[in-house]
């Protein structure tokens, strides 16, 4: 009976954690209703036009289910435009389908066609929990002359905890090579709404997320002993199981022998894969 108790909590505890998973992966449904107009200059069409902006920003994101409207929504946005004087405001609220109000934000230009759409969706789902595909443990391979530098690095459902179970840093000079197998921990925050095209590379890039990343290592060479990297653009592929840090990467050492060695002087982790 112990084992079979045993057996069963464990069962359920699997199940439990792979709710949660795909849970926190869930997009959830965000109901826009039309802006209102206020009553001193601001026309109801400049308000429904800001709507429609609004609904294409965000459905441009992949991360959302946009619903005109509130049937069947678990978040609700609602804004008004108004007019004082040479400015224009657009304010508004997002709350979820109990009515509670989550957050409340606005953005202002002096023309109604300046007011800033994609800064306005962006404060509009601050405390909406976006899916962050982040989530799980990436490794990076650097394949180097003498061996493959890599790094392992896990990023923890409370979307701030990261665990880094491997940071290998590497130097080339005069002939010789130095490898350190570092390890460490860290913290990382993901805005999982920075869907946009860039041009990086000769190439362009849809930027499905930004993310920033701060770590304290152990055992590397001197100059990675902490790694602190803001507004790090990634590309995610279609299945979200790689991503590729676009036009940046987590630095991880130094080439002073020339391109026979390697193509560029500084080394850095950019393309990862997810293990698991």
């Amino acid at each position: 009976m112990y084992h079979l108790n045993k057996r069963i909590l464990v069962i359920f505890l699997l199940i439990f954690i792979t709710i949660n998973l795909v849970y926190a992966q869930r997009m959830p449904s965000v109901g826009i209703v039309t802006f209102e107009s206020g009553s001193s200059g601001a026309s109801p069409s400049d308000a429904a036009s800001l709507t429609n902006k609004a609904v294409s920003e965000f459905s441009s994101w992949g991360t959302l289910n946009i619903i005109q409207g509130t049937a069947g929504a678990e978040f609700v946005i609602k804004g008004k435009l108004s007019r004082l004087g040479n400015e224009f405001t657009l304010t508004a609220t997002t709350s979820d389908a109990s009515g509670r109000v989550l957050n409340e934000y606005s953005e202002k230009a002096s023309n109604v066609n300046n007011i800033s759409i994609p800064s306005f969706c962006a404060k509009a789902v601050e405390r909406v929990p976006l899916p962050n595909y982040l989530l799980g443990t990436w490794q990076s391979t650097l394949n180097m002359p003498d061996g493959p530098v890599v790094c392992i690095i896990e990023f923890k459902s409370d979307r701030r905890t990261a665990v880094v179970e491997r940071y290998d840093t590497w130097e080339h000079k005069q002939q010789n090579a130095l490898r350190y197998e570092g390890y460490g921990t860290g913290t990382y925050s993901y805005r999982g709404y920075a869907n946009r095209v860039i041009t990086a590379g000769g190439r362009q890039a849809r930027i499905d997320a930004v993310v920033s990343i701060n770590l304290v290592l152990e055992e590397t060479l001197p100059a990675q002993t902490s790694v602190n990297l803001s507004n790090l653009n990634l590309e995610f592929n279609a299945d979200k199981t790689s991503f590729v840090i676009v036009s940046n990467m987590m630095p991880c050492g130094r080439n002073f022998d020339g391109p026979s060695v390697y193509h560029s002087e500084v080394l850095g982790f950019s393309q990862f894969v997810k293990i698991r």
